[in-house]
């Protein structure tokens, strides 16, 4: 019996050792959020409403024009960044839809974006750059790179295919104004009663 209640005893003060020692090392979550928050600015310019023309190449070459709109806003106390793209054709019915969150990880310094378009989703590296960002999309052999620049009020974004042994080819691009601001994603959270 004495063994029992000592090995009880040793599986109690191991179990509370344990649960302090977690608690200790874990990082206060505030804190966390602010500091994700804070990088996340690099990409405030961002935050609004756009509208303007886009075109991608459909695999027969030939360019599909649309009317791009954007909203972007901070979620989450500002630590995450969502970004909805609408594409409409000349009727205005909506021929693309894309969803992105932008987040920041402070443990290795980088910045992510999951994104949903298409039927796919992935994760990506987003780099911010002096006056805008970029990031790549791989498939085997084959990359995609998105690069947006920002300057004059205009958010101009373009992706050119690389694949070994050929030229860049532009298959994506988008010209938008910031049309306004918006308190989407944040605004319209439902009560608590």
């Amino acid at each position: 019996m004495k063994s029992v209640i000592t090995c009880i005893a040793a599986t109690v003060f191991a179990a509370s050792t344990l649960t302090a020692a977690m608690a200790q090392s874990r990082p206060d979550p505030a804190r966390l959020m602010e500091a994700q928050g804070e990088a996340l600015k690099k990409f405030s310019w961002l935050d609004g409403v756009w509208r303007g023309s886009a075109w991608t190449a459909l695999p027969n070459g030939e360019r599909h024009e649309l009317t791009q709109t954007e909203r972007i806003g901070p979620l989450l106390s500002g630590s995450v960044k969502v970004i909805e793209g609408r594409g409409y054709d000349k009727s205005g019915k909506t021929v693309f839809n894309a969803l992105g969150v932008v987040s920041y990880n402070v443990t290795s310094g980088v910045f992510n974006m999951h994104s949903n378009a298409d039927g796919r989703s992935g994760n990506y590296v987003l780099t911010p750059t002096p006056d805008g960002y970029f990031w790549d999309v791989q498939s085997g052999p084959v990359t995609v790179r998105y690069t947006a620049v920002f300057k004059d009020g205009i958010w101009n974004e373009v992706g050119d295919l690389t694949m070994p042994g050929k030229p860049p080819q532009r298959i994506f691009e988008m010209n938008l104004k910031r049309i306004g601001d918006s308190a989407w994603p944040a605004s319209g959270a439902v009560s608590p009663n």
